[in-house]
C-alpha cells in the first residue's frame, strides 16, 4: 500500500503488439465489425464473433480470450502490456468490466483510448490497492505523462480493491478525458494531443508476481 503513494513518473509503458508476418496476416480472415444499431463496438468475448483483438504469449506477458473474457497477464514489474481491436474512433464513451483475478495489488489495469501506435495514446488505470490515474504516452518521451494531480496515482474509495471487479467508464470527448469507476466520476482532465484512435485494454504490475486481469463486456458508444 505504501508503494502506491510513490508510483514514479518513470513508470514505463511498453508496447505489447508485435506485427504478424505478412504471409500470415494475409491468410487471416477480416474480423467481424462487432457494431450495432446503438453502439459503435461491443465484445463480450463469448466466442460468437472475432472482433480483431491482438492475442500473444511472450514470456510472462500474454493476452488471451479465456473464461469468456479477455485475460491479460503480466509478470515483469514496471511494464504495461495491452491489446487493441484495430479500430479508429472519434469522440467515444468506453465501458468495460475489469476483474483482478490474481497477483499483487500494487498493479495497474484499465482502458486505452485514442491509440495511435505504441508510442501515442491515453490510458485510464486503476490499481488493486485503490488508486487511479489518467496518463498519456507520447513520442519523444520514454516515460508516462501523468495528467492526474501531482503527476502520480490518486487514491479513491470508489475502487473495489484486491481480487474484485470494477466497472470502468471512460469518456474521450474533444479535449476532455474523464474516468468513472463503479458509477462514481473520479476525474476529468483536459488534453488536446490526440483526437482520434483505437481503443485498448491494459494491465501491468509494479512489484514481483504476475498480475492477471480479465476484461468483459467492452462497449463503445457515441457520447
Amino acid at each position: 500500500m505504501v508503494n502506491s503513494l510513490l508510483r514514479p513518473v518513470t513508470y514505463l509503458w511498453l508496447a505489447a503488439l508485435l506485427s504478424l508476418a505478412a504471409c500470415a496476416a494475409a491468410a487471416e480472415p477480416e474480423p467481424d465489425t462487432c457494431d450495432g444499431a446503438d453502439y459503435l463496438f461491443a465484445d463480450d468475448f463469448g466466442g460468437e464473433f472475432d472482433c480483431g483483438w491482438a492475442l500473444y504469449d511472450r514470456g510472462g506477458r500474454s493476452a488471451a480470450i479465456d473464461n469468456a473474457a479477455m485475460q491479460l497477464a503480466v509478470g515483469q514489474p514496471g511494464e504495461l502490456w495491452w491489446t487493441n481491436p484495430g479500430r479508429d474512433f472519434d469522440d467515444v464513451v468506453i465501458t468495460a468490466e475489469a476483474r483482478q483475478v490474481d497477483g499483487p495489488n500494487n498493479n495497474a489495469y484499465g482502458i486505452i483510448c485514442r491509440y495511435q501506435n505504441e508510442e501515442n495514446f491515453y490510458a485510464f488505470l486503476v490499481s488493486g490497492d485503490g488508486y487511479y490515474a489518467i496518463g498519456k504516452y507520447q513520442s519523444g518521451s520514454d516515460t508516462v505523462i501523468h495528467l492526474t494531480p501531482d503527476a502520480q496515482f490518486q487514491p479513491s474509495d470508489a475502487i473495489n480493491v484486491g481480487v474484485a471487479s470494477n466497472e470502468l467508464r471512460v469518456s474521450c470527448i474533444g479535449s476532455e478525458l474523464s474516468l468513472e469507476i463503479n458509477g462514481i466520476p473520479v476525474m476529468t482532465v483536459s488534453d488536446p494531443t490526440f483526437v482520434t484512435g483505437d481503443i485498448g485494454l491494459a494491465a501491468g504490475t509494479l512489484e514481483q508476481g504476475t498480475t492477471i486481469v480479465e476484461f468483459d463486456n467492452v462497449r463503445v458508444t457515441l457520447p
